[in-house]
């Protein structure tokens, strides 16, 4: 046998995720799992439909390497509002295997060994290590609670010549956190100061629970310097769909269709054109998705004040940070570890979500993007805990 020193020196630091370990721990306890933030219910039933009518069609061979035509102008019908501008579907939207390959798609596509990226943390824990995959380096500015707010100055001071790109996550993962105009200008008068890329990733962008979500490549100067990433899964309910896509000028474009093409190449034929439909549902759809997620905020936030947690309201995202420092149980893994074993509920520690993992040692965080039965259940057995169990 082999020792796990094979593993690239890359990728060695990372082991396996977070989300594996703890889902795993849940699964042997039978605990319900307020961990990973997949939905446990499904998404409009006209998806379904519109899947089986595609493969009926005869969508079952490989798409081409950016996304199927009709999918990709849906992204760019679907997007040009937000981004205040027109855009060409052909040339400016590739279509990939989910979020987490447009990030990994326009990381490797359009870094160099030693670039160096800045970042916010806490963060999606695949930036570090796709980051390392590129050769390059990834710098992290903290967002502090409880408003988790980034520090404009620290941002500028963090810039070398050797920078490369800025890498945003709003609505935010795991914070909650919706970035304001004044937050999106400062990263944009950076950028332009010192001619860096954008990449946002914007999967949540329609999980508004307060407030607005603005696009930084529709600030003054961003658009031919950003690319936006988005996905259908979390939008739609979907997530095992696995159907994300890189929206930028034909530039940048280049670049990230560069890896992708080695990556994937292509993703689900039948299910791009189903989500081509998803795209088609509009305003409406949105604003009960967002309203459905509020709904399932209030009923799961008065659960974790009731079992003294310190709770950071979120303003979007179906995520919820907390402060777990006064129940007296550890770190953030010991807690969850505890908090699995005593009630039966998991989360997710998120100290993997920071460059030093000390740093989110007090926190955790929990995922709201259930069924109201799963999150009663999860109610019940908070409420039959207390500090001493």
């Amino acid at each position: 046998m082999r020792s796990s020193s094979d593993v690239c020196h890359a990728l060695a630091p990372f082991g396996t995720t977070v989300f594996a370990e703890m889902t795993a721990l849940a699964t042997e306890h039978g605990a319900i799992n307020l961990g990973q933030g997949f939905p446990d219910f499904d998404g409009p039933d006209v998806l379904f439909e519109a899947v089986a009518d595609a493969i009926a069609a005869g969508h079952n061979q490989y798409g081409p390497m950016a996304g199927v035509p009709c999918l990709q102008e849906a992204i760019a019908n679907d997007a040009a509002r937000g981004l205040g501008r027109a855009i060409d579907p052909g040339a400016e939207v590739t279509v990939t295997s989910g979020c987490t390959e447009a990030i990994a798609a326009t990381l490797l596509g359009l870094l160099n060994p030693g670039d160096e990226v800045l970042t916010f943390e806490p963060f999606y824990d695949s930036y570090p290590a796709v980051t390392a995959m590129a050769g390059a380096v990834l710098k992290t500015i903290t967002l502090q609670p409880p408003a988790f707010l980034f520090d404009a100055d620290a941002l500028a001071a963090a810039v070398t010549p050797r920078t490369r790109a800025v890498l945003l996550n709003t609505p935010h993962n795991p914070t909650g956190r919706v970035a304001s105009a004044e937050e999106l200008d400062a990263i944009a008068a950076v950028c332009q100061k010192h001619n860096l890329i954008a990449i946002v990733d914007e999967v949540y962008d329609r999980i508004v629970l307060q407030g607005e979500h603005l696009c930084l490549a529709a600030r003054e100067g961003m658009a031919e310097r950003t690319i936006t990433l988005r996905s259908l899964g979390k939008t739609f309910s979907m997530t095992g769909w696995k159907i994300g896509w890189a929206i930028a000028p034909q530039a940048l474009t280049a670049g990230v269709r560069a890896a992708h093409q080695f990556l994937t190449y292509a993703v689900s034929t039948p299910m791009q054109h189903a989500a081509a439909v998803a795209l088609s549902l509009g305003d409406a759809y949105y604003k009960e998705l967002a309203n459905d997620y509020r709904h399932r905020r209030d009923l799961l936030l008065p659960s974790l004040h009731a079992m003294g947690l310190q709770v950071f309201e979120p303003q979007g995202t179906y995520f919820v940070m907390c402060d777990h420092s006064s129940l007296g149980r550890g770190d953030d893994r010991a807690f969850c570890r505890w908090l699995i074993e005593a009630a039966g509920v998991a989360a997710i520690p998120p100290g993997s979500f920071y460059a030093d993992p000390q740093r989110g040692a007090n926190l955790v965080r929990f995922a709201f993007c259930k069924q109201d039965a799963t999150l009663k259940a999860a109610r019940r057995r908070l409420a039959g805990l207390s500090s001493t169990d």
